[in-house]
């Protein structure tokens, strides 16, 4: 898990989440994750289109790019939005969390714990560098 946290924060600014809308595919960018309690989490509005198709169908892929390199994660998104300790975490690391209506009263906050998760990091040609499950 740790190679694959350290390329979704550290190597890309944006990460995308594609998951399923219906009988189409959907996909969407997605800021960066954060890692705590040794799990990877995600948060998002309830209102948004992919907190509904989440709820419909948790099973996601999640891609990124750094410019050399790059990770298809295959895995569910967990709701643990009764998971204070885990929003606490989301607020503290990310200063415009509070402006921008994420705070622990906010019913619209939902947080996802990236779960059964299948990750691989692929050089520019296909050659696997890292995969990881967790």
């Amino acid at each position: 898990m740790e190679k694959t946290f350290d390329f979704l924060k550290n190597q890309t600014k944006v990460n995308f989440v594609s998951t399923i809308n219906g009988d189409k595919p959907s996909c969407r960018p997605f800021g960066d994750p954060v890692l705590f309690n040794g799990h990877i989490y995600a948060m998002t509005n309830a209102k948004k289109n992919v907190a509904k198709q989440i709820t419909e169908n948790n099973n996601v892929c999640i891609v990124a790019y750094n410019g050399e390199n790059w990770i298809r994660i295959n895995c569910q998104m967990i709701n643990e939005s009764d998971n204070i300790e885990a929003k606490k975490a989301m607020i503290a690391e990310f200063e415009w969390a509070e402006e921008a209506g994420y705070t622990l009263d906010a019913p619209d906050f939902v947080v996802y714990r990236l779960a059964n998760a299948k990750s691989t990091i692929y050089d520019e040609e296909g050659k696997i560098l890292a995969e990881e499950e967790f």
